[in-house]
């Protein structure tokens, strides 16, 4: 699959709404919720205003003209906040481009961009069921804390 990663464009921001709701697990057998979820206080911490603080970075994978995946990061008080300087992230594609290593290539980039702004860590919290938790352990990051149905997890960089 042909793809390329680039930064995300201020004109665009508002494609993360699409992956906000995308990166929604959603347990094999149960109903998606409606888009609206996305309106949540605790989900538009993700994406409300992005750009506009220090901080905010987002990546996206680019096929034939098409936005088709995002990661970002930000400092806020999310599901998988540690501190008031580590970034949380946030990653999702489109359906139909999953399991294609598109996700590894973007975690690699932030991670990498992280790593040359010399942040420390970063964290992210994800649902034990997902099958993401498996890429995560491959890029780097590491279960420091968990609940009944989350993880939180911690890449040192």
């Amino acid at each position: 699959m042909n793809y390329i990663i680039r930064k995300l464009r201020q004109e665009e921001v508002k494609c993360l709404d699409t992956f906000l709701y995308e990166a929604i697990f959603i347990p094999e057998g149960v109903e998606a919720p409606p888009m609206e979820i996305i309106n949540q206080p605790e989900l538009q911490l993700y994406v409300d205003g992005f750009g506009t603080r220090k901080g905010d970075i987002c990546f996206v994978a680019e096929s034939d003209s098409l936005i088709v995946g995002a990661v970002w990061v930000r400092i806020m008080n999310d599901y998988g906040h540690i501190d008031n300087e580590t970034p949380s992230f946030a990653i999702s594609l489109l359906k139909e481009y999953r399991g294609n290593g598109i996700g590894t290539e973007l975690m690699k980039r932030m991670l990498a961009e992280l790593k040359s702004c010399e942040y420390k860590k970063a964290s992210l919290a994800v649902q034990k069921k997902n099958y993401a938790v498996k890429m995560y352990k491959s890029v780097g990051f590491e279960i420091v804390d968990e609940n009944n149905e989350e993880y939180i997890m911690v890449c040192k960089l």
